[in-house]
């Protein structure tokens, strides 16, 4: 029986748009009703009578959501000024018995778009503001793949090979039914959006994709705020509607040239950003809904620039030349548009906006930004517009890379075992374990893939650390290639090395290395020793010795590794990254310091443009760049790096993991236990989980920051004053002070 995929979907904010309602009587019989009514305009809704409370919620709200908030008249007083100042806030609404003494002291209040003393009058407000936001106030999902910072690079290269895996995966019945079944429980109080889910459900086929996509519905919100933050597990439930969108737009393809306008919001961090990117690749991680018609872009713009008041937003107006001829590809003789674009007129809900949609995963060439000085818009002439062109895959510096590693993924069949590898090649093990194991439940016992999976679970388990599990799974898989094909000797060969790895963390390296020989002389026998599945054997074979310190014999090993790697994989490729990355390690050993790290700028710099930025490979590199610079004696540049693989291993492991509790050893080392810099690492490594959402252990490191600052600095060091700042992001906002008190003895109007 089938595994559920749902069971760790967080449904707490599945759509981007929620209502905060702070009020004392919030609960009462007429308000009740009307929480009703505003679930049909926002479905997310949650009500508040302790003013703590409800600051602490508006804090936690995810980087890139928007809330709406409702607040009587004197706890808006209160809350009202501190609330105009975040992002996450979009409008804030005053309900009270008393206008004309609101109305007063919420007037510069540029967020505050209505007092009202009626529930419905206050209902249609909000549902008129709502309709005008539309969808572009939300954030863009995109990717900028800049050649000065390889950062995004690996995250641009993994959430291109993952669209395409998930295009190519057959629809699944019982995918279907988990995401009704999700999607029923998210709405269950929302009578309105349940009807659209059940005529989803009855009436929903794959030439209606676009159709369904395009209305106001659960549909658009919660599948694009899933490809926004990258939710890979809500993403897979609707693979089915994304597949049958690149379809629809791919038998609709545009065919000749074409000008497009889209108007947006974006945050002035976003702004600021593409500012400086100009002449850069630009990746868009959803679809993209443009118009032909820049009036209604110019529409867009007018409506909105009042939240530009605050100064955390500006509004924009994209202009795209987007050419079908750049982004077709031959594939012998079937020509064929990864990543196509259509006019949707006829296929749209609405069909009167001249309306082109950008198919998920497009990529632009970003030209320039300027002002349009003849802009009707208003008098300052100050509307920017972002000029973008519509790039082919050749466009980007690692097509090379992605064709090879897509290749690496091609089967027969796209399976959950595909998208596992995927995952699993992203770091993210415990996800790709979920998707083996789903797998798995659903195979028969005889099944001829089962000896390739057992080998999947075992590097999962493997990667985190669980040695013995692995181990099990080798030897079922083993069993299985050793039973039904004997003769295979590139898979037994293969097993075995995984075997010896394991062995090698376990310590036993005599048991490693007979794995290793046994591995290579199988492998031997069907492939010569220059086959590209002989590195992993040399690297591992090298990795022994070193550890036995015959170090000119392990870089005798790495070196023939990594003269197959360059031979067999393009120059980006993360094999190579290990392969410079061990040849460092043999040189550090042999105290050529510069040698090393010669080899390990070499791993970091492909292994950046490769991997996704919080991959624990990099960490290794980092790491053992720390190391190079402790015996070096430069323990600043030695603490740097150290700091830089704490932060992505404790993000990226388990705390337990023998990677993580190696470089907190390596971090103390360099330091003393109050030492100032300590207490910034803790600080660092607490905002990335503030980010991922985290929220508890993102409090727990900063409370040690808080501790070792308070030791170790003056007490008006602006340090201490940070990691305040920090901690009220997660918890209540330190600024009010006393303020928290007094609102806590307001219990009315």
């Amino acid at each position: 029986m089938a595994t559920s995929m749902t069971q760790t979907i967080s449904n707490d904010s599945l759509e981007t748009y929620s209502i905060f309602w702070l009020d004392a009587s919030v609960n009462n019989e007429d308000n009740i009703a009307a929480q009703k009514k505003l679930r049909s305009i926002i479905n997310q809704l949650r009500t508040f009578v302790d003013p703590e409370e409800f600051l602490d919620g508006v804090r936690f709200i995810q980087q890139g959501d928007l809330t709406i908030l409702i607040v009587s008249g004197q706890m808006g007083r209160i809350v009202v000024p501190e609330m105009q100042k975040l992002a996450q806030v979009s409008s804030i609404y005053v309900y009270c018995f008393n206008k004309e003494a609101h109305l007063q002291w919420s007037q510069p209040y540029k967020k505050v778009k209505a007092v009202c003393t009626k529930l419905d009058e206050l209902i249609d407000i909000i549902r008129v503001d709502q309709k005008n936001r539309g969808r572009n106030e939300e954030a863009l999902a995109m990717d900028i793949l800049d050649r000065s910072s390889t950062e995004l690079n690996g995250d641009f290269l993994h959430s291109q090979l993952l669209i395409d895996v998930l295009i190519r995966m057959k629809p699944s019945q019982h995918d279907k039914n988990e995401l009704l079944a999700l999607l029923k429980k998210e709405y269950k109080s929302n009578d309105g959006e349940l009807k659209l889910v059940n005529d989803f459900h009855m009436a929903y086929e794959s030439t209606k994709a676009i159709w369904w996509y395009t209305r106001e519905s659960f549909l658009y919100r919660m599948m694009n705020k899933a490809l926004r933050v990258r939710n890979t597990e809500l993403i897979f439930l609707f693979r089915t509607v994304i597949r049958d969108i690149y379809e629809q737009l791919l038998a609709h393809q545009c065919q000749k040239r074409v000008t497009a306008y889209r108007g947006q919001v974006l945050s002035i961090v976003e702004y600021k950003k593409l500012e400086k990117s100009c002449g850069s690749i630009i990746s868009l991680n959803s679809f993209l809904s443009t118009s032909l018609n820049r009036r209604i872009a110019e529409r867009f713009v007018e409506q909105n620039k009042h939240l530009c008041a605050s100064g955390d937003h500006v509004v924009v107006i994209f202009e795209i030349e987007a050419d079908p001829s750049v982004v077709c590809t031959m594939n012998g003789k079937d020509k064929k548009n990864r990543r196509p674009f259509a006019q949707i007129d006829e296929l749209s809900y609405y069909g009167e906006e001249s309306e082109v949609l950008f198919m998920l995963g497009s990529i632009f060439r970003l030209n320039e930004i300027s002002h349009d000085q003849s802009s009707s818009l208003s008098d300052d002439a100050t509307m920017s517009i972002i000029r973008m062109t519509l790039c082919s895959d050749h466009d980007n510096d690692l097509k090379q890379l992605y064709d090879h590693m897509k290749n690496e993924y091609d089967r027969e069949e796209t399976n959950l075992l595909s998208l596992g590898d995927v995952v699993r090649n992203m770091g993210k093990f415990d996800l790709a374990e979920k998707y083996y194991a789903r797998w798995l439940s659903e195979l028969s016992s005889n099944d001829p893939s089962l000896s390739a999976l057992y080998q999947r679970l075992g590097m999962v388990a493997n990667a985190k650390g669980e040695y013995d599990t692995s181990l099990e799974w080798y030897q079922k898989s083993l069993e299985i290639f050793v039973k039904t094909r004997p003769y295979d000797h590139v898979n037994i060969g293969i097993t075995h090395n995984s075997i010896g790895a394991v062995h090698r963390k376990k310590g036993d390296r005599g048991r490693a290395l007979e794995s290793y020989n046994r591995a290579v002389s199988l492998f031997k026998q069907a492939h010569d020793e220059n086959h590209p599945n002989m590195t992993m054997f040399y690297n591992n074979i090298g990795i022994i010795y070193r550890e036995e310190k015959k170090y000119f014999e392990a870089l005798d090993f790495y070196e023939k590794s990594l003269a197959i790697d360059n031979k067999h994989l393009p120059a980006d490729h993360p094999n190579l990254g290990t392969s410079y990355n061990n040849v460092g390690i043999v040189h550090y050993c042999l105290d050529h310091y510069d040698l090393a790290l010669n080899h390990y700028n070499r791993s970091l710099k492909i292994r950046l443009k490769s991997l996704p930025a919080q991959h624990p490979d990099i960490a290794s590199t980092y790491r053992n760049m720390g190391l190079v610079y402790e015996y070096k004696d430069d323990f600043e540049q030695a603490l740097i790096y150290m700091k830089k693989a704490q932060t992505i291993f404790e993000v990226a492991l388990q705390l337990n993991h023998p990677d993580v509790v190696k470089i907190k050893n390596d971090v103390k080392r360099h330091l003393p236990a109050d030492h100032p810099n300590l207490g910034t690492s803790y600080n660092n490594v607490g905002i990335v989980h503030y980010c991922l959402d985290h929220y508890d252990l993102a409090l727990d490191h900063y409370n040690r920051s808080l501790k070792i600052r308070l030791k170790s600095l003056p007490a008006q060091h602006p340090d201490i004053a940070m990691t305040y700042e920090n901690m009220g992001l997660v918890v209540i906002p330190q600024l009010l002070g006393a303020g928290a008190v007094q609102l806590t003895e307001i219990c009315g109007y």
